[in-house]
């Protein structure tokens, strides 16, 4: 298949790698930049115009989420009656509401591999990158089956394991939770010893292995991210309340020397660890 991939970073890169092994890959990218380290790594056949997509079978929209929507109407105008086009973005809700009522809304399908590093751009390109991770299918009953099936062949080579939800705004609400109150916590973590370490210039030469793990998502690019904490901001918000009162609670424990309360705390939270591993 000719499969055109508009976003060559992290994502769209990865995605580029795993097609290319067995379909045509196209890409488009305003960034100049991106073009040429795209070619040059061959994570593309070809940089083409969004004029050239009613040519493509397959269209991916790996573009950040404060464009994602409007850019997808625009490929939904332009694309055939066969063409599949999927987004990768991180929030559903807005893409979802805003092709509801396109023509060929059947042709979408709204997808968020849940898959990633704190890299951006085409050098951050890696295969391997979906193995085992899971990718949400949102409004499945939306899209023309045809067009799911589709979906569900191209991704079985990079062994992902599909979760389907019906709702854009049920996506959005627990993707708070498990991925945008992740990076929030470690963004917030990277600022406050970053404002100490304006005093205590040796803190960095006792961070351990846990501080870089916990921090290692401060890394991500904003440019990524502002879109998206913006975007489900709603969801985002009640995460944070829940977030901070827990916070308070576990501060008023150590202020309170409470042992008891702490090695509660700690001792129910690691049943983190079996649900992590269902």
């Amino acid at each position: 298949m000719k499969i055109a991939i508009i976003g060559l970073g992290l994502i769209g890169g990865s995605l580029a790698l795993e097609f290319g092994k067995n379909h045509s890959i196209y890409g488009i990218d305003n960034n100049l930049e991106h073009q040429k380290k795209a070619l040059k790594l061959g994570l593309v056949k070809e940089i083409i115009s969004l004029d050239n997509i009613s040519k493509m079978d397959v269209i991916v929209i790996a573009v950040p989420v404060n464009i994602a929507h409007k850019l997808t109407l625009q490929v939904l105008d332009l694309i055939n009656e066969d063409t599949l086009v999927f987004d990768v973005g991180s929030t559903k809700e807005v893409i979802c509401t805003e092709v509801e009522n396109h023509p060929k809304r059947k042709n979408f399908i709204a997808t968020h591999p849940i898959a990633g590093t704190e890299f951006s751009g085409p050098n951050a390109a890696i295969t391997n990158l979906f193995t085992k991770k899971v990718n949400i299918i949102c409004e499945q009953n939306l899209t023309d089956k045809k067009q799911l099936e589709k979906l569900i062949t191209l991704l079985k080579p990079l062994n992902m394991r599909l979760v389907f939800i019906n709702s854009a705004a049920q996506h959005d609400k627990h993707i708070a939770y498990v991925s945008h109150l992740s990076h929030i916590s470690s963004f917030m973590l990277g600022k406050t010893v970053l404002e100490i370490e304006k005093e205590e210039k040796n803190i960095f030469n006792m961070a351990g292995s846990g501080f870089a793990s916990t921090v290692r998502l401060a890394k991500s690019s904003p440019k990524t991210w502002t879109p998206i904490l913006l975007q489900n901001k709603k969801h985002i918000i009640n995460s944070l309340d829940e977030y901070i009162s827990n916070l308070q609670d576990f501060r008023k424990q150590l202020q309170n020397n409470s042992d008891k309360e702490i090695f509660n705390t700690i001792k129910s939270t690691n049943h983190i660890s079996k649900v992590l591993k269902n």
